[in-house]
């Protein structure tokens, strides 16, 4: 029985509950990754430009994973970078996605 559209893989026989996403969500997430990562890759020097740096982690259920690193890391600013810049772009180019947060 799938529950919110994802089932119960086969490794409940050896006593773990885990659950797979269907393989349209998994094809779909693959396919904004792909094209996430350009994108990422043109925001970074921006970042790297004030000692910061971004690390695409992943994508599940069309929300991108993003990790800030080096002087973005604690700073006061990163949710605004994150939010008004990074998320913004993304958004714009890929309007599948629904959100972009920090992993």
């Amino acid at each position: 029985m799938a529950i919110f559209g994802k089932k119960p893989s086969d490794k409940k026989a050896q006593g773990e509950t885990s659950f797979e996403e269907p393989k349209e969500a998994k094809a779909a997430d693959e396919n904004i990754r792909a094209r996430v990562e350009p994108i990422i890759a043109q925001l970074r020097p921006y970042l790297q430009a004030d000692g910061g740096d971004i690390e695409l982690v992943g994508v599940e259920d069309a929300v991108v994973y993003v990790r800030l690193q080096g002087a973005c890391c604690g700073c006061p600013s990163s949710i605004y970078t994150l939010k008004m810049g990074v998320e913004a772009r993304i958004i714009e180019e890929v309007p599948e996605v629904k959100s972009v947060e920090m992993a």
